[in-house]
């Protein structure tokens, strides 16, 4: 993701819509006002035409939504861009696109390509770095959008605990921060008994990073999960079900995404990201249904399904970063952890579960501005009946087969002291459509939302 290397031969772009056409179109000269009529193009979002003038060169139009007409749903300069041909554009009426910061951030995210196994020929319309808005950072965090969306689409072949552990210590080195991790066997030494059990039965062992930057400016704790596969274990996946499963690391990636973003952009936050990452494997030694292990807080915990193994990596980490002698302001974990908030809401749109109501309505609100939208689930209190087990255990699953994501969220909940400000993101972290901006594959969803929620929150610190 970048921006046209020079404005030397940039084709001039103007931006209109069904609204202002008429108006824009009269400045130009009459080869491109036919040109636009025997096109017929409308100024209709999505739509983009390259005209030629009567000196031979070209322009461009791009069709944007009528100011004011609803709320902002997409990103219209990526869904216009989409259709130009290769070179690079010029906006010469940035003032006309409502949001052009954003929708800029749209554009460059719109021209992502997972090419790491082949070398794909350039093909993209780029766009000319404007001068009305705060480009560097944008191009920060598209690029933090990229590094998560290439770490999910890596097989795992190439993205296994070790691998991603390289990725977490390779940006931490990148920013000048602190980097620890814990291995292995070490876990039960250092008392992660949940992420070894998760882990142990994998030729990659289970592993908890820490990474830290920051020592002024409010305290916020990220963790992600990061099962690098998800076998189901010996409750095994079907085939179908499967397939996707390297992206099961998804809510590390993002985490690792928002922290790329905040450490470039140089955020003023006392940030520290907890990532624990195992493979989900089948052998000897995996872990069984029905076995009870006990946490990091000692808690006795059933495993009702052991292909309900994310939860087990987040409770022992968000135990672990509870235990620090200067209190967060909010800890925030990002997880793919149920297919039931698919259900409810659908692959686009993450499910929230917060026990802080003005935290919930900063990242709801955020989201919105951003095109990254999230929507909040409750953490219904009855349902904990359905964790509790007559062996004075908790269930990792729940005894019904209904409300999915809010006992997984209970669940976690269970990990979490009173007074800890605490949100949990339950994400798909794959596009399976292409979308403007937002191509079929990985993503990053919740990064800007929560990049920029964050940079709020720091400002009025």
């Amino acid at each position: 993701m970048k921006f046209a290397d020079t404005r030397n031969n940039a084709v001039p772009t103007y931006c209109v819509s069904t609204d202002t056409l008429l108006e824009v179109s009269k400045s130009f000269d009459q080869t491109v006002k036919e040109w636009i009529q025997k096109t017929q193009f409308l100024g209709s979002i999505g739509q983009s035409v390259l005209c030629p003038t009567k000196n031979g060169q070209m322009i461009a139009l791009l069709g944007m939504e009528n100011k004011n007409s609803r709320k902002r749903t997409r990103f219209q300069l990526a869904a216009a861009a989409k259709s130009l041909p290769p070179g690079s554009y010029e906006i010469l009426n940035p003032e006309a696109v409502e949001n052009f910061e954003i929708e800029t951030l749209g554009w460059l995210m719109n021209s992502y390509i997972f090419d790491k196994y082949k070398n794909k020929k350039d093909t993209q319309a780029y766009l000319v770095e404007p001068k009305t808005i705060n480009s560097k950072r944008i191009l920060q965090i598209a690029e933090a959008e990229a590094f998560a969306r290439d770490l999910i689409n890596t097989p795992t072949s190439d993205m296994g605990p070790e691998n991603l552990a390289l990725a977490a210590k390779s940006l931490a080195n990148k920013f000048n921060a602190h980097y620890s991790d814990i291995i292995g066997e070490e876990l039960i030494e250092k008392n992660f008994p949940l992420i070894h059990s998760v882990g142990r039965a994998s030729s990659q062992e289970p592993r908890l990073l820490t990474i830290k930057r920051g020592n002024k400016g409010p305290k916020v704790t990220l963790v992600g999960k990061g099962v690098c596969f998800d076998t189901g274990g010996l409750n095994i996946k079907p085939g179908r079900s499967m397939g996707l499963m390297k992206k099961d690391m998804g809510g590390s990636a993002v985490v690792l995404g928002i922290a790329y973003a905040l450490m470039s952009i140089n955020c003023p936050v006392n940030l520290r990201v907890i990532l624990p990452l195992a493979e989900n494997a089948v052998s000897e030694k995996s872990m069984r249904p029905l076995d009870v292990v006990y946490s990091r807080n000692q808690t006795p915990v059933e495993i009702g399904n052991t292909d309900a193994e994310g939860r087990l990596l987040l409770a022992d980490a968000l135990t672990y970063c509870q235990e620090s002698k200067i209190k967060s302001d909010f800890i925030l974990d990002f997880a793919t952890l149920t297919g039931a908030a698919r259900v409810a809401l659908g692959t686009e749109l993450p499910a929230l579960f917060t026990n802080n109501d003005n935290l919930g309505e900063d990242i709801i609100n955020e989201g919105i501005k951003q095109i990254d939208p999230m929507w909040r689930l409750p953490l219904f209190k009855p349902y904990n009946k359905q964790l509790d087990k007559n062996n004075n255990a908790i269930s990792s699953t729940g005894s019904s087969g209904t409300g999915g994501a809010i006992t997984a969220a209970l669940f976690l909940n269970r990990f979490i002291d009173k007074n800890t400000n605490w949100a949990h993101v339950d994400l798909m972290a794959w596009n399976t459509s292409s979308r403007p901006g937002f191509p079929v594959g990985g993503e990053a969803m919740g990064l800007r939302n929560i990049v920029n929620m964050i940079i709020k929150y720091c400002s009025k610190s």
